[in-house]
């Protein structure tokens, strides 16, 4: 048990660290800035945050949401980021134990939390994390429950239906109905996650979606022009179905046997 409870605990101070990275990954890549120098700045001030200001989580709420300098306001989505990469390896690592399993989740959470952050913020996927993740799902598939050549078939099949569906759009409304990036992400999530997976991953990002566009366009925060980004719903079913996907899809089959 102290050994369950200490690897936990490692889990989730190191899944915190590499959270505050994820954050200068989020705000410099789109920017096409080196995501390794310089070293963390105050996006007001540009003064270099010190260490013992940088602690992840920590810092924002003892310096109350503000830069430590200029007393700025700091956007609570970067303690956000920390803890729910936190949370996520600590749940990975109490979930599979110390496996590759929980290692590959963990680089995959982590990759999707950086996909919500920057189609959140610019309306787009990168191909820096979706083209090195396809190859690092496709290696890493021998070592999951669904094998390689599951994951090299979701990977066709996941960047292959989203293509088909941007492809339509395309030609029956006029307008793109999916983008590169989200076509891209789909495959990477295909070589991660297998057939299976994939389906229930596809399914919750639909549904999700759906959902959420109606409710801001009931609310009026949006209006049916609008683009709304879908890689975050994507990201969201991804997550779940790596976890609870074969279970959901078992679930789905039993009750529609009756």
């Amino acid at each position: 048990m102290l050994t369950d409870t200490l690897l936990q605990v490692q889990a989730f101070i190191l899944g915190a660290i590499v959270g505050s990275f994820l954050n200068v990954v989020i705000y410099r890549l789109p920017l096409e800035q080196s995501v390794v120098r310089p070293s963390s700045r105050c996006p007001r001030c540009g003064t270099p945050i010190p260490p013992w200001h940088n602690i992840p989580i920590l810092s924002w709420i003892i310096l109350r949401g503000k830069c430590g300098s200029c007393g700025g306001r700091i956007s609570p989505r970067y303690p956000m980021v920390e803890a729910a990469n936190a949370l996520a390896w600590l749940f990975l690592f109490t979930w599979y134990g110390l496996s590759v399993q929980a290692a590959v989740g963990a680089v995959y959470i982590s990759a999707l939390i950086v996909v919500t952050g920057i189609d959140f913020d610019h309306k787009l996927i990168p191909d820096v994390i979706t083209l090195p993740g396809i190859l690092i799902g496709l290696a890493c598939s021998p070592f999951l429950p669904h094998g390689f050549v599951e994951g090299l078939m979701a990977l066709l099949a996941g960047g292959g239906f989203f293509w088909i569906v941007a492809a339509a759009s395309d030609k029956i409304l006029g307008k793109p109905g999916m983008g590169g990036g989200d076509i891209k992400l789909a495959a990477m999530m295909g070589a991660f996650l297998g057939l299976q997976n994939l389906v229930v991953a596809v399914f919750i990002a639909l549904l999700s979606g759906s959902l959420i566009s109606l409710v801001l366009i009931g609310l009026g925060r949006k209006t049916r022009k609008d683009v709304i980004p879908f890689g975050p719903f994507l990201a969201l079913g991804g997550a779940v179905a790596f976890v609870w996907g074969r279970s959901i899809f078992a679930w789905y089959l039993a009750v529609t046997a009756y």
